[in-house]
């Protein structure tokens, strides 16, 4: 869209992020790499870093050891208008009116009155909430909100984005906007940050994602390498026995992780031979309906390295004590 200057080059780079609350430990060495025009994820459990992490990458808060650069120069030499941030807590005034507002953050940033005004009702247009333009912001559901939070926080054309649980609270329509949004964004040039606990949403957005656990980097890299790293294999098959394939779990480096209506998926350990499989289902004398080899997902990543629970959905269950 036009409300969005063109961007520059540059690097996002986190060295040895040191950060104690009293005799918590927050972040302990954290250390990665964003590459400009880049969606990078940052995933983990509630209590886990990445809101502290972000906070001192914008100035916020102050580590107590390590490096952040962008583009070679420290993070606080930029323009303040060079980052664009969006907290996990909503911070539009409630009582004012939703294009007023708008206009007024832009503005914080020298973004001239009439220019902001244009762009804001662009936005607004395409997020289908035109018509709440002149309405208080208490007045508009918290997934509207949420979106006019989001125009608030590029209207100042910013080179890299920031962004904590963007994705919470949205239903799938308006995820589906955001999703849109954020992929034209990194097409035009940009650099966005977002963390998440769905782990779906970075698996489809995310050109690289970290996972940090307690404080701490568990990996880092693009999200192909990332969902490799455990060396497993991910299998689904499907035979005329139907998904109740008892025997397929017998195989040796091959577990049952699990059962479709019509399909088994199974995990084979490293080093296995995921055709092993396709051969055990015909020598049984199985007609194989459908035979998938694939990376493992995110989320089975995040479960063998972290341990932590993951739901149905896909979201992290936050561990026992965190906050």
């Amino acid at each position: 869209m036009s409300s969005v200057a063109s961007a520059t080059g540059g690097r996002l780079v986190i060295e040895g992020l040191r950060k104690r609350f009293g005799a918590v430990q927050a972040l302990d060495g954290v250390s990665f790499e964003v590459r400009a025009g880049e969606i990078f994820g940052f995933l983990g459990s509630n209590g886990a870093g990445k809101t502290t992490t972000m906070r001192i990458v914008l100035g916020f808060l102050q580590a107590d050891g390590g490096t952040i650069t962008w583009d070679g120069r420290p993070a606080h030499a930029w323009p303040r208008r060079t980052w664009g941030y969006m907290p996990e807590e909503r911070g539009l005034y409630l009582r004012m009116e939703v294009l007023e507002q708008l206009v007024f953050f832009a503005a914080l940033y020298g973004v001239p009155r009439r220019q902001a005004r244009a762009q804001a009702l662009e936005w607004l247009a395409r997020f289908r909430i035109a018509e709440y333009a002149n309405r208080k912001a208490e007045t508009l559901s918290k997934g509207n909100q949420q979106k006019v939070q989001y125009i608030a926080t590029i209207l100042h054309g910013p080179q890299v984005l920031i962004m904590d649980e963007p994705f919470t609270g949205l239903d799938p329509v308006n995820a589906a906007q955001l999703r849109e949004a954020l992929l034209e964004l990194r097409d035009q040039g940009r650099t966005i940050v977002f963390s998440t606990h769905q782990l779906s949403t970075a698996e489809e957005l995310c050109d690289s994602v970290a996972i940090i656990d307690h404080g701490r980097l568990v990996i880092a890299g693009s999200t192909r390498e990332v969902r490799r790293s455990t060396g497993n294999q991910v299998v689904r098959v499907a035979t005329d026995g139907g998904a109740d394939a008892e025997w397929l779990g017998a195989l040796p480096g091959v577990t049952v992780t699990r059962r479709g209506a019509d399909y088994t998926e199974l995990r084979v350990a490293a080093g296995g031979n995921p055709q092993a499989v396709l051969r055990a289902a015909v020598e049984r004398g199985r007609d194989v309906l459908r035979f998938e080899v694939a990376d493992p997902s995110l989320e089975e990543v995040f479960v063998e390295r972290v341990g932590a629970l993951v739901s149905e959905d896909h979201t992290l269950a936050a561990p026992v004590g965190a906050r």
